[in-house]
């Protein structure tokens, strides 16, 4: 199962890449989910010592105070044979078989992170080691814990350190390697007191006792190592680092790991676990064990990349599609997000959305109530009647009956009725525009370019305008077309009156008692309501015919021909979409592509197994 460790690999490095290494993220990250072992220890602890003696190679910086700052991404690859080399994963082209300028590129990239000053960075370093001496293995080295800022370093530092450790160890998916010296109290390790707070239960906790040489005459570590002082899940492995004298001298690594194993199994206390002790004992078991957590860990990987593919692809989705970059690439844009505009503005219209059914109530209740409101005693009054009467007669009284007063009677009573004819056309005019802006607002294409939106929007209103001003014209006809002719048939049916009225030999107002006027206002009044009647159910029609039905097919037709005379240029400004967006579009598309890789890379796997 050795290519399980080579699959993270290659996700770590991929992550890495992208920026992806566990920080906060709106999305889950799946260097979070990917086991890892951390190596965590105080300063002086050894721990660069003991990376080294698995790696088989002198490639750490070293020095006083906090020499590493970044975490260190480690990767170990076995090779059958040829000359051991290492690769920076800022560096993917270049190999390095000079170990001692690998040494200083991690120095001089932490450099370019941090500056020159001693401050720290969670941005980690990738490296990978190729070499036939050691085991496909994967190490993060964090900075070591302190307890004392150093001149140059802010008092925050102590801190700092201890919170990014903190945050790569708490992770349920982390192997700790808890490095602590055998020279000192194991009470006061910083390692095992870190380790202890997040895994207290050891279940994901390897203690590593160092520098067990340096032990003062007459002590051992054996207590420690057997698990009596402080006990683990996993046994302790100890280890003898390379005293600074080797160091100076550059013994060489592979004699260094020679004379740990003489160490274990000349010295007394520890002969009888010699066998599980060392450097090359410690790279084995961390594999090994690295191998099984993969292992038990990838259905709940698959799971969290297949979750995490459909909430990238759904982001994407909201944040649209990049922007064409041809002039009929634009245009093509442009018109595919006024018919996406369209076609929810026709689905408010049609009752797939809410908001069409506010025209209907101006219709059902708006219109019928204000023809209602509408008040005819003024025209109707007594004293009205018989002036417009008399006055239409002229100098020459009627003989049957006062024609031309009826009409100027009906004339001024159904002239009113344009307030309410026109109040509708106002009324649905307003519900179009308020369902224009909502269905400019719940189009996600039109969030993503602010200046197409001003102009969709803009076009569309003017669109509204325009069909208002025609359906106010013809809405107002019908009021028009019934004053300018009276059916005939309303005033046939209206039973005779016998008397004509009054004397013709007295005075023209003297002529029609108030009985016969009255009758006159009512027939009036019978004739206008007839008329109400109609207009309340042809109103609605002029006004669906020039507004409603117009609306919905034609709202955009003079911005789709202005949109045809524009350059690309020009096309390019309505396209204006926020830096952020395109940034954060390219983001996630790298993601996906890394996470649909990793899904390929983890089912073959997985097929494999």
């Amino acid at each position: 199962m050795e290519n399980l460790i080579q699959l993270v690999n290659r996700l770590q490095r991929a992550c890495t890449a992208l920026g992806d290494h566990g920080e906060e993220s709106a999305l889950p990250t799946l260097w979070d989910a990917l086991p890892s072992i951390a190596v965590v220890g105080g300063q002086s602890s050894g721990k660069s010592s003991v990376l080294e003696s698995i790696v088989g190679k002198d490639f750490l910086p070293r020095g006083s105070g906090i020499v590493t700052r970044r975490p260190l991404v480690l990767q170990l690859h076995r090779i059958d044979e040829g000359r051991e080399y290492a690769e920076f994963g800022h560096l993917p082209r270049k190999r390095f078989t000079d170990f001692a300028a690998v040494r200083k590129e991690i120095a001089d990239e932490t450099d370019r992170e941090t500056g020159r000053s001693k401050q720290i960075s969670s941005v980690p370093i990738y490296l990978s080691i190729y070499s036939p001496n050691v085991v496909n293995l994967t190490l993060i080295d964090l900075p070591g814990l302190t307890k004392v800022a150093v001149e140059g370093q802010s008092e925050s530092i102590v801190a700092d350190i201890e919170n990014m450790v903190r945050s790569y160890i708490e992770k349920p998916n982390c192997i700790i390697l808890a490095v602590s010296p055998a020279n000192q109290d194991l009470a006061t390790s910083d390692a095992i007191k870190i380790s202890r707070e997040v895994d207290p239960k050891g279940e994901r906790t390897f203690g590593v006792l160092t520098k067990i040489d340096l032990m003062d005459k007459g002590t051992d570590a054996v207590d420690i190592l057997e698990g009596r002082a402080y006990k683990l899940q996993f046994p302790w492995i100890g280890v003898v680092n390379r005293s600074q004298q080797d160091i100076n001298k550059n013994v060489d690594m592979i004699a260094a790991r020679r004379r740990e194993k003489e160490y274990f199994s000349s010295t007394p206390e520890y002969r009888h676990m010699a066998n599980r002790m060392g450097s090359e004992h410690l790279g084995k078991v961390m594999s090994k064990h690295l191998e099984s957590v993969i292992k038990s860990r990838i259905p709940g990987l698959q799971s969290l990349i297949n979750k995490t593919i459909i909430e990238l692809e759904n982001e994407l989705s909201r944040l649209g599609k990049p922007i064409a970059t041809d002039a009929g690439g634009k245009l093509y844009m442009i018109m595919e997000v006024c018919r996406t505009f369209d076609g929810i503005f026709k689905e408010h219209l049609d009752g797939v959305r809410p908001g069409g059914d506010k025209i209907y109530n101006v219709f059902d209740n708006q219109l019928p109530a204000a023809l209602k409101r509408l008040q005819f005693d003024k025209q109707l009054s007594m004293d009205n009647v018989r002036k417009l009467i008399t006055e239409a007669d002229g100098y020459q009284p009627h003989l049957i009956a006062p024609e031309q007063g009826y009409r100027r009677l009906i004339e001024s009573s159904l002239t009113s009725m344009k307030g309410p004819a026109e109040a509708a056309v106002d009324a649905v005019h307003a519900i179009l525009k308020e369902l224009v802006h909502k269905s400019i607002s719940e189009t996600a294409e039109l969030k993503q370019y602010p200046s197409l939106r001003v102009e969709v929007n803009g076009a569309a209103v003017e669109s509204l305008e325009r069909m208002r001003d025609e359906s106010k014209k013809a809405t107002l006809q019908l009021v028009e077309m019934e004053c300018s002719y009276l059916t005939v048939d309303f005033f046939r049916k209206l039973p005779q009156d016998i008397e004509k009225g009054g004397n013709p030999t007295h005075s023209i107002f003297d002529r029609y008692n108030d009985s016969y006027l009255r009758r006159i206002g009512s027939n009036v009044l019978s004739y206008v309501n007839m008329v109400c009647a109609t207009l309340r159910n042809s109103i609605p029609k002029s006004v669906v015919y020039c507004q409603v039905r117009e609306a919905k097919r034609s709202l955009l037709d003079h911005f789709f021909t202005d949109l045809g005379k524009k350059e690309g240029k020009q096309l390019g400004t309505l396209l204006d979409e926020d830096p952020a967006i395109m940034q954060r579009r390219i983001s996630l598309a790298k993601r996906l592509e890394l996470y649909r890789a990793a899904q390929g890379e983890i089912d073959s796997v997985a097929w494999a197994k």
